[in-house]
């Protein structure tokens, strides 16, 4: 969990390794960013044994877009959240590129942005406020899920 600075926004992520394979087809092309959400889904299903709802809601893969990190909202019924992708996306291409150990970019690793808590006015749910707290929270999913070097 990770609080805005101005105190009325909360990020609740956790980070996982993604599973073996995954990051390869990444990086050799044969799966990303690019592929049709339908037949990316289908094959998480059917090959990695994902859940249909979560290949529906991937948002980011990482660093540059096209990286074997993956960013997912695993929310339920959280409002605003259209508003705050950006900001989220934007760290997490940040955190992918300087990971917390290595400051170098990181490598098969899925967040999953469990819950949020944000301001009902738009102005304290900006960029300012959301970019940081993300870069923040998606640090500590990491540490938290036991990396590796």
């Amino acid at each position: 969990m990770s609080k805005s600075a101005n105190k009325h926004n909360r990020l609740y992520v956790t980070a996982s390794p993604l599973e073996e394979g995954i990051p390869e087809l990444v990086e050799k092309g044969e799966f990303g960013p690019k592929d049709d959400p339908k037949i990316r889904g289908k094959r998480l299903v059917e090959e990695f044994n994902w859940d249909k709802n979560d290949t529906l809601k991937i948002w980011s893969f990482g660093p540059d877009n096209a990286g074997p990190n993956i960013l997912l909202d695993a929310t339920k019924g959280v409002q605003f959240m259209n508003e705050i992708k950006d900001s989220c996306e934007s760290a997490f291409q940040w955190a992918t590129r300087e990971a917390v150990l290595t400051d170098e970019n990181m490598r098969g690793v899925r967040c999953n942005i469990m819950d949020v808590t944000l301001h009902a006015d738009a102005i304290h749910r900006g960029g300012g406020q959301m970019i940081p707290t993300a870069r923040r929270v998606y640090y500590a999913a990491e540490l938290t899920a036991q990396p590796r070097l």
